[in-house]
């Protein structure tokens, strides 16, 4: 029994040694990625957070009148506005696959100009619901005359996936609200913001507008999976490690 039990110690040194090095590498890619992937979502759920606690700030001051001079977007990103001026229904844009209480719609982009100024701030009616053909699309009546008006600044996205090439010249949907796009195909200026109507204001339609902390929560719960797939392959490689032969 001696001679034999000697030689059968050998595989099992092996086979650990085979564990930790092969663990080893495992975990050296493994750790960092889930780390790095709890991080970004992370990230993102106190980015989201971030912004929902400066728009309760800013929304809160006094409103300031929309300038007739071109204004850095950064300085009234989240303020309340006072708009005053004229619509221009040649140039609105219907934003396609806006979705309200899960039913299908559009999104209402109309410039305004602004009194005393060649400027056009581009504002968001809000939401129509879609016809049953989508070929069809729904009328926006565009207020004449001056109007007078209230609503949030906004900061225009900069990041957009579309599901098909957009064409370079006017069309009257859009997938999505490409500012630089839109300066390229009108003739006057754009203030760099877009203005969200508020719901006491005319000349809109349904208007609930999404919380900047949107989905911050479930950002979080991703997080914490990603952690936890960090300390639990942490803890699998462990255990075979150090686990009795």
């Amino acid at each position: 029994m001696a001679q034999y039990a000697r030689p059968g110690k050998l595989p099992t040194r092996a086979s650990r040694r085979q564990v930790a090095i092969v663990g080893a590498l495992a975990m050296a890619v493994l750790l960092p990625t889930f780390l790095s992937l709890g991080q970004w979502q992370w990230r993102k759920a106190e980015a989201k957070k971030h912004l929902q606690a400066e728009l309760d700030l800013r929304s809160h001051d006094a409103p300031v009148v929309m300038p007739g001079t071109p204004v850095d977007g950064e300085s009234l990103r989240y303020r309340r506005v006072v708009l005053r001026g004229s619509f221009d229904a040649s140039r609105q844009v219907l934003l396609d696959n806006q979705l309200n209480q899960e039913q299908a719609g559009y999104h209402v982009i109309t410039p305004l100009k602004i009194d005393g100024s060649p400027l056009r701030v581009l504002v968001n009616r809000g939401w129509l619901p879609a016809p049953a053909d989508h070929r069809v699309l729904p009328v926006a009546e565009v207020p004449g005359g001056p109007v007078e008006l209230t609503g949030i600044a906004v900061l225009p996205a900069r990041r957009f996936f579309n599901l098909a090439p957009q064409p370079t010249d006017w069309a009257p949907v859009w997938q999505n609200l490409d500012i630089e796009r839109y300066r390229q195909v009108v003739d006057y200026p754009l203030q760099p913001v877009i203005i969200q109507l508020d719901p006491e204001s005319p000349a809109g339609y349904v208007r609930q507008w999404p919380r900047p902390d949107e989905r911050a929560d479930r950002h979080l719960s991703y997080a914490l999976q990603w952690f936890g797939f960090a300390l639990s392959s942490l803890g699998i490689w462990v255990y075979f490690l150090f686990r009795r032969p």
